[in-house]
């Protein structure tokens, strides 16, 4: 299984978009409330099982516990915050995203393998 970084700061989301010159980015915000997000964290969980941890990164943030990280990054992504959301992140810009039902182990899968 591929580790999953928990974004709960500032400082945590830029060491990720930095990180993003390097390699890919997954970023999954997640919110504990809602059963869709429920849905789609367990999809992000079927698919870090056998996702490449070399050539990406793994991220999430629980919009409840971090909600000034899910603010920041709607903002330095401009992107339109929604919860669930997967956005795939390339030189801090965002290269693919996702939300709702639009995420799934296979979405994931292609997104990831289609932006090397």
């Amino acid at each position: 299984m591929a580790h999953l970084n928990e974004l709960t700061s500032i400082e945590d989301l830029t060491r990720a978009l930095d990180e993003s010159e390097q390699r890919q980015v997954l970023i999954f915000k997640h919110s504990n409330a809602c059963p869709i997000s429920a849905r789609a964290l367990s999809e992000f969980r079927r698919f870090l099982e056998d996702a490449d941890s070399t050539g990406a990164s793994y991220n999430m943030v629980t919009i409840q516990e971090a909600r000034a990280v899910s603010d920041e990054i709607a903002s330095r992504l401009a992107l339109a915050h929604d919860s669930p959301q997967a956005i795939l992140v390339r030189n801090r810009r965002p290269v693919w995203n996702a939300s709702h039902f639009g995420i799934t182990t296979g979405s994931l899968s292609d997104a990831v393998r289609s932006m090397r």
